[in-house]
């Protein structure tokens, strides 16, 4: 059973490279929201866009997370490599299917998605160029799988640390035009955020190259397409990639019926999902690690450890975000002013902030929960526990934002709805179904 002390040493360097990974959006938020509305909200829709295509790749790293993080703990390290040299090549490939998708046929999603012509003009401009950012977030997104599954994940702090440093000065820089660079506004956004992330894949090249043992791990055995290998991680990940891209397709859903309410309510929107993205980090570093505890348990021929271990790390999330989410009802109005300086706007987001942060602390344990069932690798299980959350929720969101039009606040309510009934269904599964026995 993990001490606290092994858990916070693989759990914290995940919590700052997710900052980090997240601190392009928030970045981008908070200096837009100093641009004008229009950009703040096309930067809500365009990053929305973004974040569903990539999450179609961090659902593959996580299957490819739980394969390699099975056979680290059966101590069968060499053949981590090649589960994740062949992740990387079947990612590129991705990343070029949906960068030619998203260039030819931008304008044509973006105009069914958004109402209003300023904002989807804005939204095009931003992605337009956002989208070269698949090839390097999707490299990424495989080399922090191979250190999280093999619980090397001291080096994420540095990467977290030199990606949000980068995106920060270049935003600075190119959205407002200062020391002499241009006034690129949106487009700045978008520019510094690539070339946040091209710098992430090259420290991650450059520090494996320099200090992993390439021979220990399986890592210098380069070769093409292994499709049967490639077979044996999607039998995991397809699930994970369908339950990542339906989830996050929901929540660009939520956004589309807000921006239906009003170029306010889409601000609004936009400032509070920054905001729960950040107070989210903590509760995803702590569920990826569930992941990857349950998955090396399991490995280790020790699966009466599981439910220890989701025990364990779910009281563990609740108390820290009991301490976040009190840090941000004590002060929302102060929070709120980070992404803008319009007294009404930031008065009008209090209420939903208050709303997620409820929807916070249920999630604190619902993630452990969800991901530690993950990790057993009942991937296949899991999405559809998702698919039917994922159902009532859409459904919520119809009748209180489209048929009822209530106020944006109401409209996050649909985040408890989730949570709980996603808890609820993962607790059943747990107490009734026969997960121990899946083999990967």
């Amino acid at each position: 059973m993990q001490t606290n002390k092994q858990i916070w040493g693989v759990s914290y360097p995940i919590f700052l490279s997710l900052l980090a990974q997240n601190a392009i959006n928030v970045t981008d938020t908070a200096f837009l929201g100093r641009v004008g509305e229009v950009e703040l909200g096309a930067s809500a829709m365009g990053g929305l866009f973004y974040i569903c295509c990539i999450t179609i790749a961090f659902g593959f790293t996580t299957g490819s997370q739980i394969v390699i993080a099975r056979r680290n703990g059966e101590g069968n390290y060499r053949e981590t490599g090649p589960v994740m040299i062949q992740g990387v090549l079947f990612l590129l490939a991705l990343a070029a299917f949906l960068f030619t998708l998203s260039r030819l046929f931008m304008e044509d999603i973006m105009g069914v998605m958004i109402s209003s012509d300023k904002i989807m003009q804005a939204a095009t401009d931003f992605l337009d160029i956002r989208v070269f950012g698949f090839f390097f977030s999707f490299g990424s997104m495989m080399f922090r799988a191979l250190f999280v599954g093999i619980t090397r994940t001291k080096m994420l702090t540095l990467n977290a640390i030199l990606t949000a440093l980068v995106n920060v000065v270049l935003d600075y820089l190119l959205i407002f035009g200062n020391f002499g660079f241009p006034e690129m506004g949106i487009k700045g956004a978008a520019i510094a955020s690539v070339i946040a992330e091209a710098v992430s894949i090259l420290f991650f090249l450059i520090y494996t190259r320099l200090t992993v043992d390439i021979r220990k791990y399986g890592l210098d055995r380069f070769r093409s397409f292994d499709f049967a290998l490639l077979k044996r991680v999607l039998d995991i990940s397809i699930f994970s990639m369908m339950q990542y891209f339906v989830s996050m397709s929901t929540f660009f859903l939520f956004f589309m019926i807000v921006e239906r309410l009003g170029q306010r309510e889409l601000a609004i929107a936009n400032i509070v999902r920054s905001v729960y993205i950040v107070l989210f980090i903590p509760v995803h570093s702590l569920s990826t690690t569930a992941n990857t505890f349950v998955s090396n348990a399991i490995g280790a021929g020790a699966s009466e450890q599981v439910i220890p271990i989701i025990r364990k790390l779910s009281r563990l999330s609740f108390a820290v975000m009991t301490v976040w989410v009190a840090f941000v009802c004590l002060m929302p109005h102060a929070i709120v002013s980070v992404y803008t300086n319009d007294p009404q706007l930031i008065a009008d987001s209090v209420p939903s902030l208050y709303i997620i942060s409820i929807a916070i602390l249920l999630s604190a344990v619902c993630s452990i929960v969800f991901n530690g069932l993950s990790g057993t690798g009942n991937t296949r299980a899991a999405f559809l526990l998702e698919l039917v959350t994922l159902f009532f929720y859409c459904l919520f969101l119809y009748v209180i934002g489209l048929q009822m039009r209530q106020p944006v606040h109401v409209c996050f309510t649909a985040e408890i709805l989730y949570f709980v009934l996603l808890l609820s269904l993962c607790l059943l599964y747990f107490r009734h179904a026969r997960w121990q026995d899946k083999k990967i």
